[in-house]
């Protein structure tokens, strides 16, 4: 058991940072900066708090209201144990203390960090410590999934516009995988971004556009598909209006394409990162899982191999493990919804129902 304890309340310019021993009584306080001289002041501080003989600053853990981030970042770099703790978590502390106050201090709120781990150490996890290169395939899942999520956003706004100036082209590729996300809709998009250039476009100017997105198979029958289901009649805008409307499809378009090649950018750079990590085998054996899940569970679950004693701790973080409810005579088994990563969760769905064409067992269970 720790003999200090330390709590940093942080900002994003001046963090306050509060020490107080076994017994609660505050030992040392001060406030820093995020900077590097910061960081080496606080450690400073912790470093001249001699309790015994035998006493070491990393012995000292540190509450902080964050898992990320460069101060967190620092302060693991400097071998000093950081605990994590939800800011919600927080709050209950402090309506525990003081009911009626509901105001925040930066003061009071590290004093508090700092007595959370005096009272309730055990029930806080220190912060794993993950390799840089499993940390590194993390960052870039998660920017993976916002550029998916951007893409996403942009799609939609691209299909609600083709549905008031050019009701064909959402028809043309909604049954094919990526639908108005392909090379080749976006291509013909591109050509003609509304009902009524669409109708004037050339078999030869189809053939073209479908080249140019990449596609080599039966291209006689695809521009012919395209080239009659363009010409059907539809219901249009008046001219001026039709061609602002397609002005404002070629505007979002732009939008699309960019968000696509980011997308293929961070795929293809979180999956090359996670192809060179020892562990990538491992996780490619399991059945259903392809680069990029495995790139995104090694960023979530991390390569530290002391951070899940049990696999049941495993799938309660992961959300696959069912939370208990239970008070008197009832109880009551639900769907775990906290205490849970949100982005672990979800790929274990999508990876549950890529196992159903990979391995017989998963289809038959």
């Amino acid at each position: 058991m720790a003999s200090l304890y330390a709590g940093i309340d942080w900002s994003e310019k001046l963090n306050d940072l509060a020490v107080v021993d076994r017994t609660g009584q505050l030992v040392a306080s001060g406030r820093f900066e995020a900077t590097p001289a910061g960081v080496r002041e606080v450690l400073k501080v912790l470093s001249g708090l001699r309790a015994s003989n035998s006493f070491s600053r990393k012995a000292v853990p540190i509450a902080i209201e964050a898992s990320r981030g460069l101060l967190v970042s620092a302060l693991q770099q400097h071998g000093q144990p950081v605990v994590p703790i939800h800011p919600a978590t927080v709050a209950r502390y402090r309506g525990r203390i003081n009911p009626g106050n509901r105001k925040k201090s930066d003061a009071g709120d590290c004093l508090l960090l700092a007595n959370i781990l005096r009272t309730d150490g055990h029930l806080h996890r220190p912060l794993h410590r993950s390799s840089d290169h499993a940390n590194a395939i993390g960052a870039l899942t998660r920017a993976q999934l916002r550029a998916v999520r951007t893409r996403q956003y942009h799609y939609l706004q691209l299909r609600a516009q083709l549905r008031q100036v050019h009701p064909a082209a959402v028809q043309a590729w909604a049954t094919m995988e990526d639908r108005l996300l392909r090379p080749e809709a976006r291509e013909i998009i591109a050509l003609a971004p509304t009902s009524g250039t669409a109708a004037r476009l050339t078999r030869r100017q189809i053939r073209a556009a479908l080249e140019r997105g990449g596609r080599t198979r039966l291209l006689d029958a695809e521009t012919e598909r395209l080239h009659a289901l363009f010409r059907e009649p539809v219901l249009r805008n008046p001219a001026a209006l039709e061609d602002a409307l397609g002005q404002g499809v070629l505007s979002t378009l732009q939008f699309v394409n960019v968000a696509c090649q980011n997308v293929e950018c961070a795929t293809d750079a979180a999956i090359g990162l996670f192809l060179q990590h020892p562990q990538s085998e491992i996780y490619l054996s399991f059945p259903g899982i392809g680069p990029l899940t495995g790139a995104r569970l090694l960023g979530e679950l991390g390569d530290d191999p002391a951070r899940f004693p049990t696999g049941k701790g495993m799938a309660a973080y992961a959300a696959a493990r069912p939370f208990t409810w239970a008070s008197g005579s009832s109880r009551t088994v639900m769907h775990r919804r906290i205490s849970a990563n949100k982005h672990l969760a979800a790929y274990g769905h999508h990876w549950a129902f890529a196992t159903l064409t990979k391995s017989k067992e998963c289809r038959a269970y």
